[in-house]
């Protein structure tokens, strides 16, 4: 897996944070520096430890799934991407009643927004792809994203929100199409 891929698949993940960072913002709530830090860092911290978690959880997989694996990478960036593309369709505005960057909310909105690096962790796993630098990469891509959205949220409120998650699960859906693609044809 090269960089390019690496670096698509971290601006893929970094899409569901930026775009609560995106709202968070846009709703006020990121207006000084400390809530500012506590969203990128504990966005770019959490979308680092669950690809490192799933990568884990999946080396204990793999001797059971070795043959197939490159569909089960495919599978899961469809079904991550496909939630992530539904989502993003989603007209329903969810409220924050408080703070989202404080306390168990942050934490919350910190595991919500990193469950599908999970899933990106154990399809490298599956891959044999070593983990750290990919990891590493989605969360200071996801902290620079986080610290992105919340400028943009400041100046555009919560238009591109939606949109930004719909881009994430087209780019996780394709990597995947990719990655199926490049096996498949290997094979041949």
């Amino acid at each position: 897996m090269g960089t390019a891929d690496v670096l698509l698949i971290a601006l893929g993940m970094g899409m569901d944070a930026a775009a609560v960072c995106l709202a968070a913002s846009a709703a006020g709530y990121a207006s000084d520096g400390r809530a500012v830090f506590r969203l990128s860092f504990h966005f770019g911290l959490f979308q680092f430890l669950f690809p490192v978690l799933g990568w884990f959880l999946g080396l204990g997989l793999l001797v059971f799934i070795q043959g197939i694996s490159h569909w089960v990478a495919f599978g899961l960036l469809l079904f991550v991407g496909g939630r992530m593309v539904k989502s993003g369709m989603d007209s329903s505005e969810e409220a924050h009643p408080r703070d989202p960057s404080r306390g168990m909310t942050m934490v919350l909105l910190s595991i919500a927004v990193s469950i599908d690096a999970l899933a990106v962790g154990l399809s490298l796993a599956m891959l044999q792809v070593n983990i750290w630098y990919p990891a590493i990469v989605i969360g200071v891509v996801t902290s620079a994203m986080s610290l992105v959205a919340i400028r943009i949220g400041r100046h555009l409120g919560a238009l591109l929100g939606k949109r930004m998650e719909i881009v994430g699960g087209l780019v996780l859906i394709g990597i995947g199409t990719r990655i199926l693609l490049v096996r498949l044809l290997a094979s041949i």
